[in-house]
């Protein structure tokens, strides 16, 4: 099977994790309000972006790991049954990593977005499409396209493709988002239309879960 439904969605995905405050907006929003500077946020959000990807790296590492380890029919079971237990913690626990402070510097943040990628299983809800989507080239046109067509998911190429991809898409809704809340909405509104977006996360990783266990 050959569509472009994994790159497709994996850029989706990028989309809603830039939509997610957890994921880093927020922060360099506060950070920008601090320093009193739309600059401050800018420049927050290329390591929360690097901190984001190698999280996802981590986890697309491990299951190319599992994938040289476990027999094939038996991975995705693992990946949608460890998607849905740790989407029901993520809905009864909904807590987040502490930090230390708002005085932080490129590597802080980089490390404060890998812990909180990881600890909200950003990685995780990737895995069902390397797993369903890996042997699907990545989308192609143009006079580049005899290159590109070697590269699927499940290649080293494929991974790094997919990963600079879904973080490209993440980085953009965040620093779209961000500066929308920092230049027009402000935090006053925020608090006043607040939703719970952490049961939202859950609910997303336990969907994901059972999609990779259906399909």
């Amino acid at each position: 099977m050959t569509s472009a439904w994994p790159w497709i969605t994996l850029a989706l995905l990028g989309a809603y994790h830039g939509l997610s405050p957890g994921m880093g907006w927020l922060f360099a929003v506060a950070l920008g309000l601090q320093e009193k500077s739309g600059k401050a946020v800018l420049r927050a959000l290329l390591p929360i972006a690097i901190g984001h990807a190698a999280s996802v790296g981590l986890a697309v590492g491990l299951l190319a790991a599992g994938k040289a380890s476990i027999p094939t029919g038996i991975l995705p079971w693992i990946t949608g049954g460890v998607l849905v237990a740790f989407g029901i913690f993520k809905l009864v626990r909904p807590r987040h990593p502490r930090w230390v402070g708002m005085r932080v510097n490129a590597r802080d943040l980089v490390v404060w977005s890998f812990l909180m990628a990881t600890a909200h299983g950003a990685g995780l809800m990737l895995l069902p499409v390397f797993v369903l989507g890996e042997d699907n080239p990545a989308p192609c046109h143009g006079p580049s396209c005899h290159d590109a067509a070697g590269i699927s998911l499940s290649s080293p190429s494929g991974y790094l493709a997919a990963i600079s991809l879904h973080t490209l898409a993440m980085l953009a809704v965040s620093a779209l988002v961000a500066l929308v809340v920092y230049y027009k909405v402000g935090l006053a509104m925020l608090r006043r239309a607040w939703f719970d977006l952490d049961r939202v996360w859950a609910g997303a990783l336990i969907l994901a879960g059972v999609l990779g266990l259906l399909l």
